[in-house]
């Protein structure tokens, strides 16, 4: 990675944007994820050109960015990560880099990873909970204001009207999954991506792997998996779209669980699949859960 950016500074000399604008006249933010890229779009309107480094359906922990990705981030005038361990390779993508950039989980209420070789650190999904997405929309009205001072009265009408649907959105999830009977009130998945999720809506979080930078299953997470599943009837499990499910394949057939379906989190979906946006996201996810744990799943 390191050899990466010197390489980058050696043949774009990397700095700040000198211009300040995009292809179409507009300054450029940069976010490291698809989730983030989608928030910022509405919190930004028309007044910035707003691109992620990652694309639909790439895997964030660990992923490994292109000299492509440092000549576009050289160019922008601000990036935007979300922090929290999240993007484990940020921190030698921007050194040499001369360019502002903004945490936007600053403020969440963090919760810790409870278990696995991460434990103790934080759980870098605080995107799950719409509520928390309402403080990303707060820090990036302030970076985008800060960004681009005479349209910050844009930035904050926008902030405000995206928040109250992102509260409509948290409201819906509560009330659908609330509807999930007592007695499987159990979220079982591939990685410990749902917490704020399962926090906000009452259910218990059981995983195979905490973070997916190690997403290779041990047969002894698969087998503590099954006994759980087994010793509480869980009638349907889940894995998510930017891993392999062959894990969580592995449940099924050992408890006779269904398998509930594809849940997002790290990525969204190309614009013609069934999360093309955030609040799509949280509506698909809840959804899904909804319908598997009460029986009316496929």
């Amino acid at each position: 990675m390191a050899a990466v950016v010197l390489l980058c500074l050696a043949l774009t000399a990397c700095g700040g944007n000198a211009s300040g604008n995009g292809s179409d006249g507009r300054p450029v933010v940069l976010t490291t994820f698809t989730v983030l890229a989608d928030v910022a779009r509405n919190v930004a309107g028309d007044k910035l050109q707003v691109e992620s480094i990652t694309k639909a359906g790439a895997e964030i922990h660990g992923y490994e960015p292109t000299p492509g990705d440092i000549r576009k981030a050289a160019q922008a005038d601000l990036i935007l990560d979300n922090g929290l361990n999240l993007e484990a390779w940020f921190g030698q993508f921007v050194e040499g880099l001369d360019v502002p950039h903004a945490v936007v989980s600053e403020g969440v209420e963090v919760m810790s990873i409870a278990e696995d070789s991460y434990q103790g650190k934080p759980n870098p999904h605080a995107w799950m909970s719409p509520v928390n997405v309402q403080i990303y929309v707060d820090n990036m009205v302030k970076a985008f204001s800060e960004l681009d001072p005479q349209n910050a009265a844009a930035f904050e009408a926008n902030g405000k009207a995206y928040k109250a649907k992102l509260q409509a959105v948290q409201d819906q999830m509560k009330a659908k999954l609330a509807a999930v009977p007592k007695n499987q009130r159990a979220l079982v998945t591939c990685e410990g991506a749902f917490s704020y999720l399962t926090r906000d809506a009452g259910l218990d979080e059981v995983y195979i792997w905490a973070v997916n930078a190690e997403q290779q299953a041990t047969p002894q997470q698969i087998t503590e998996a099954i006994g759980y599943v087994r010793a509480n009837k869980v009638p349907a499990v889940f894995c998510e779209s930017t891993v392999s499910d062959a894990p969580m394949r592995q449940v099924v057939e050992a408890t006779g669980a269904k398998f509930g379906g594809v849940l997002y989190v790290d990525s969204l979906s190309e614009t013609d699949g069934p999360v093309p946006t955030y609040l799509d996201l949280i509506r698909h996810d809840s959804q899904l859960i909804t319908a598997a744990l009460s029986g009316a799943g496929s």
